[in-house]
C-alpha cells in the first residue's frame, strides 16, 4: 500500500474515531469541506503545516497519520 492511500485511511479513521463529520474537520482547520475531503479520498495532499495541524486536532502524531506508526 502506498504511503498516499495509508495517510488518507487514517485521516478518515482518525476523523470518524472521533465522531467529526469532514464538514467539521475543515472548519476547525480553516479549509473548505472539499479541500478537506479531497485529502482523505487522495486527490491531493495537506502541506506540512495542515499535516501538523491534523495531528494536533486529532491528539496523534504525524507519524501515525502517515503510517510511519500503527495506529
Amino acid at each position: 500500500m502506498n504511503m498516499n492511500v495509508i495517510f488518507c485511511n487514517n485521516l478518515k479513521e482518525a476523523r470518524k474515531a472521533n465522531g467529526f463529520t469532514q464538514r467539521t474537520v475543515a472548519q476547525s482547520l480553516g479549509v473548505v469541506e472539499s479541500c478537506y475531503a479531497n485529502w482523505e479520498q487522495g486527490r491531493t495532499e495537506p502541506d506540512i503545516s495542515y499535516i501538523i495541524s491534523l495531528a494536533k486536532f486529532f491528539d496523534v502524531t504525524a507519524d501515525i497519520l502517515l503510517g510511519i506508526k500503527e495506529y
